[in-house]
């Protein structure tokens, strides 16, 4: 596992020292309105949803796996081999797990750009600010930062349109470097285990020991 590697999940989860940098304040239109109302009202709905993911990392490495998603804040990657990541949102905080280097990383929720999609309500405006709205054919993107640290990163959400179902998601952090992931296989609804979202250190608890 390189560093390189794992400085690209950190990326997907936690803020970096904010780059001063002057954009132009978005004006959205009335369809852009329109647009983020029906975003809104379809991320409001999306309390649970399953899906298989594909991630490239900004050196262009892939991997893939299952994500659980659980509103409010909860939240699985489970990585396939031979990737030794895991992640899991849960209880305030995001956890990031690298198995190669037996290293474990704690990240409250409110500190990283999904938190923003792991809020129990999403709002696109007071605590999140739109940045910029995109209306392809048969597609809707829009991106979304901190009202509070808009320097930290951007989480942009790509959403297939009629109906409106959320396919793609790339956060980009300070020093712009970008985590795209990809959804397929969507599951929306059900009920899940909630043990998905604990993490035990292994470091901590090892199967068949006594202590």
């Amino acid at each position: 596992m390189t560093r390189m590697n794992r400085r690209t999940l950190l990326g997907l989860l936690a803020a970096f020292p904010a780059i001063a940098q002057a954009q132009p304040r978005f004006e959205p239109t009335p369809r852009d309105r329109t647009d983020m109302a029906r975003v809104e009202t379809y991320l409001d709905s999306l309390r649970t949803m399953k899906a298989h993911f594909f991630q490239v990392a900004p050196n262009s490495a892939i991997s893939q796996g299952t994500v659980w998603l659980d509103r409010p804040g909860r939240m699985r990657f489970q990585y396939e081999p031979p990737s030794p990541l895991l992640l899991v949102a849960g209880h305030g905080l995001v956890v990031f797990h690298d198995k190669s280097l037996n290293q474990t990383t704690n990240i409250p929720i409110g500190q990283t750009p999904l938190g923003i999609l792991l809020a129990d309500r999403v709002q696109l405006g007071g605590d999140v600010t739109v940045t910029g709205m995109q209306h392809l054919p048969g597609q809707v993107q829009l991106s979304l930062v901190r009202t509070a640290s808009p320097g930290d990163g951007t989480l942009t959400l790509i959403f297939a349109d009629s109906p409106l179902v959320l396919r793609q998601w790339i956060v980009t952090d300070a020093q712009r470097q970008q985590t795209t992931v990809t959804l397929t296989n969507l599951e929306m609804g059900g009920q899940f285990d909630q043990k998905l979202f604990q993490f035990i250190d292994p470091r901590i608890f090892q199967p068949g020991t006594n202590g």
